[in-house]
């Protein structure tokens, strides 16, 4: 189903809590939202639709991949950038990891490891942000 986007600063600033298979329906919830999102959106966070719970979704060019409880274990190669959010005005300056390896669980709640690059890592840690109630 898709969901409204929340905009609300302190809601956003809270950090979610473990995801457990019981909040697949969110997977799901965020999947519709982002597709009708996506000429201005690559990623999402759950609370961005007023979930707090550890779920996202990146969008990797041909998919889109909702992890539950995803957790950054490896990053390196520093760098500044400036990203923009759905659930934010305007762009702002940010450091991101050229490269992370991030493990988390999928629908069929199987733990998952996977290694991103480049704009990929970006948006990734971007949502894990999120979750932390870290606003770019």
């Amino acid at each position: 189903m898709v969901k409204p986007i929340v905009r609300d600063v302190f809601f956003l600033g809270q950090k979610s809590e473990p995801a457990t298979k019981d909040d697949l329906q969110v997977g799901r919830d965020l999947m519709d939202t982002l597709r009708a999102n996506r000429e201005r959106c690559v990623g999402m966070a759950a609370n961005m639709i007023g979930v707090k719970k550890n779920i996202i979704i990146v969008n990797m060019g041909m998919i889109d991949v909702v992890m539950f409880n995803p957790v950054i274990t490896r990053k390196d190669t520093p760098y500044e950038t400036e990203e923009g959010c759905l659930s934010l005005d305007g762009v702002r300056p940010t450091m991101r990891y050229q490269n992370i390896e991030v493990e988390y669980c999928d629908f069929m709640w199987k733990k998952k490891k996977q290694k991103l690059t480049g704009w990929t890592a970006q948006i990734c840690q971007h949502e894990i942000d999120h979750l932390q109630g870290r606003i770019i």
